[in-house]
C-alpha cells in the first residue's frame, strides 16, 4: 500500500483515497525540500564538523542498536546488564537508559503530535518520507511556541520478557563496556 490512510479520511467531500494519496505525497516531498532550514544540528559548529565528531565517536559503534530487557543481547541488538555489577556495568546501563530514554521520548512526541506515524503501512522510502515532512512539521510548530502534546511512554522494562541471551551479544557489550565505562 502506498498511502498512509487505512480508511476514507475525506468521505464527506467526495475525494478519493488515490487522489488524498497524491496530495499527501506531493506535500511530504515538498515539506522534504525544507529539510536543511528545519531540521538543524544545535549550535554554531557547521554541520561537516558535526558528523566528522560524530562518525569519529560512532564509527566504532556502527550499526549497533539499543534494545531493552525485553530483547536478547546479541552482536547488533545491545542490551543492559541484568543485574550490573558497580562500576563500568552500572555506567553502561546508565548510558544505555540515556540513550534510550532520550531517543523514546523523541518518538513518544512525534507519534503524539502526528497519529499518522503510530502504523504507517507504506515503503520504507515513503515512511522516511512522511517521518521528515512530520519533523519539519514539529520543529516549525516548536519555533513558533506552539504546545507540545501530551506524551504516553510505554516502558517495556516494567514487563520484561525473558529470552535467552546470545553470548556473542554478551562479547560485544563486555567489550564496550570495558573500553568506554572504565570508572
Amino acid at each position: 500500500m502506498a498511502c498512509p490512510f487505512e480508511n476514507d479520511p475525506v468521505e464527506e467531500e467526495h475525494l478519493s483515497k488515490a487522489t488524498v494519496c497524491r496530495v499527501v505525497r506531493k506535500v511530504c516531498l515538498a515539506l522534504k525540500r525544507l529539510l536543511p532550514i528545519f531540521i538543524v544540528f544545535p549550535g554554531h559548529k557547521p554541520v561537516r564538523a558535526i558528523k566528522e565528531e560524530f562518525h569519529r565517536i560512532a564509527g566504532e559503534f556502527d550499526g549497533l542498536l539499543l534494545g531493552d530487557r525485553g530483547y536478547p543481547c546479541q552482536p547488533r541488538l545491545l542490551t543492559p546488564y541484568p543485574d550490573p555489577e558497580p562500576g563500568p556495568q552500572q555506567n553502561f546501563n546508565r548510558a544505555h537508559c540515556r540513550t534510550r530514554a532520550r531517543v523514546e521520548m523523541t518518538i513518544g512526541l512525534l507519534e503524539a503530535r502526528f497519529q499518522c506515524l503510530r502504523h504507517l503501512r507504506v515503503t520504507p522510502d515513503r515512511a522516511c518520507d512522511i517521518i521528515v515532512a512530520c519533523v519539519v512539521l514539529h520543529n516549525i510548530t516548536t519555533i513558533r511556541g506552539e504546545q507540545h502534546p501530551a506524551l504516553q511512554i510505554d516502558d517495556a522494562d516494567d514487563d520484561p520478557i525473558h529470552l535467552p541471551a546470545i553470548q556473542d551479544g554478551r562479547t560485544v557489550r563486555d567489550t564496550i563496556c570495558k573500553n568506554h565505562f572504565r570508572i
